[in-house]
């Protein structure tokens, strides 16, 4: 079994974001980890390994601003709102047009 290598974290905090910036700015680019891993001599799973915690620590949950809940809640609302407003609109039509079957001419 080969001996475990210690990074120091400079080499890691640069390696991530060469990886990071790299995908950002070419999102269909392939290879990116392997061949970042390969320039800063890190080897790409241990590279790709550190990529997925500094994207998890990114996506964590950040303290929501006032009034975001608020505005969550009324967005739900006017959504609700808008599909009642369209089967209104569809019965409405089916109505309209059983009227005129309806009506001799």
């Amino acid at each position: 079994m080969p001996a475990q290598r210690r990074y120091p974290p400079e080499v890691m905090e640069r390696a991530v974001r060469m990886v990071l910036d790299i995908r950002a700015q070419a999102p269909e680019r392939v290879g990116v980890v392997g061949r970042v891993g390969d320039l800063m001599n890190v080897h790409p799973e241990v590279l790709r390994h550190w990529v997925k915690k500094a994207e998890a620590s990114r996506r964590e949950p950040q303290i929501a601003a006032p009034g975001e809940d608020q505005l969550r809640k009324l967005e739900l609302e006017v959504r609700e709102l808008r599909r009642a407003n369209a089967v209104l609109r569809a019965a409405t039509l089916t109505f309209v047009s059983e009227l005129e079957v309806a009506q001799p001419c």
